[in-house]
């Protein structure tokens, strides 16, 4: 700031006095703070702030993070099945066949609402005590076969009747957690059987949208992994499966790639030449069906390896996931 030599020199309190080049001085100053102000407001910088980055949807977040399609599946087309909220290592509830495992959901709810899935636990832990009546021969169309079997176990003694109960009570609490309606061929509630035209019959008169027997195979040790087991094309007497074929392929298809997925285990090493899927026309519980059925075969319960994934309640779990995620799957695609 500039001062006149009169103020210097005057005893009296100076007086500042503003020359021209003062006053022009804080006029540009004046200016120049005025473009800044503007300039961090409305200028480039600003354009540079207001940029924000996108955030993904929630949808397309969980889709980038969705698991690979299993075979026949599109991927992120199937919501994957909500885990079931009690534990995991415990044996499965219910009572009655067909009856609910969760009374608090409403129903018809969800994503499977108005889909019927017929499951049929394989054997019965009764049928032991009745081997008269489980050993009388039945029709399956293209020849007869016994009522049912008492099914294998493993050297430990843990029987396959008690397996396929505790597998099919998880996979129907993830269905029905869905809001599909899930029926059961026998819930461990009858004295034998039924028989396996009975089995094939619960399913028709249901109108299944789909059906799943499921199992535990008792071969050689060595022999180890699942397999799915699909209708093979039968006409003859009262078995009639050429409508059901190509539908019961595409739901044993979509069972097994997702049964990979959740369990980790791979397809048999002894049956169905590494695909998992094997064909069949001499069982009745898929000659008679009128409706997409498979049965799975969860592992070898005579393979010491094998039997400790299926004594395991967790792993348990994960293999009625896989089921459920594949009839799921399946039912989406419909």
């Amino acid at each position: 700031m500039l001062y006149d030599d009169d103020d210097l020199q005057s005893s009296a309190p100076r007086r500042l006095h503003k020359s021209p080049w003062v006053i022009a001085g804080t006029a540009l100053v004046a200016c120049l703070a005025g473009w800044l102000v503007w300039h961090t407001t409305n200028g480039p910088g600003d354009e540079a702030a207001a940029k924000v980055v996108p955030q993904p949807s929630r949808s397309s977040a969980e889709a980038t993070h969705a698991p690979s399609a299993s075979p026949g599946r599109t991927a992120g087309s199937t919501p994957k099945a909500p885990k079931p909220t009690h534990s995991n290592s415990g044996s499965g509830s219910g009572s009655g066949s067909g009856s609910g495992s969760d009374d608090d959901k409403p129903a018809g709810s969800g994503p499977l609402a108005g889909k019927v899935v017929v499951i049929d636990p394989g054997h019965n832990p009764n049928n032991y005590q009745h081997s008269a009546e489980i050993n009388r021969r039945v029709n399956i169309g293209n020849g007869t076969t016994e009522c049912d079997t008492t099914g294998t176990s493993t050297n430990g003694g843990y029987a396959e009747a008690k397996f396929t109960l505790d597998v099919s009570h998880r996979l129907r609490a993830l269905l029905e957690e869905q809001g599909a309606r899930v029926t059961f061929t026998q819930d461990g509630d009858r004295a034998f059987g039924p028989c396996v035209t009975e089995r094939a019959d619960i399913g028709n008169k249901a109108h299944a949208d789909a059906a799943v027997s499921v199992h535990a195979d008792g071969s050689a040790v060595g022999n180890r992994g699942f397999h799915v087991i699909l209708p093979a094309l039968v006409q003859s007497g009262t078995a009639h499966t050429k409508g059901i074929v190509a539908p019961s392929r595409d739901l044993g298809t979509r069972i097994a790639g997702n049964f990979v997925r959740d369990t980790g285990s791979a397809p048999s090493n002894y049956i169905g030449g590494g695909t998992g899927l094997d064909t069949r026309g001499d069982l009745g519980g898929l000659n008679l069906s009128t409706v997409p059925k498979v049965f799975i075969e969860c592992g070898n319960m005579r393979d010491p390896k094998d039997a400790t994934l299926l004594t395991n309640g967790s792993w348990r779990q994960k293999a009625a996931q896989g089921i459920a995620d594949g009839i799921s799957s399946f039912l989406h695609a419909e």
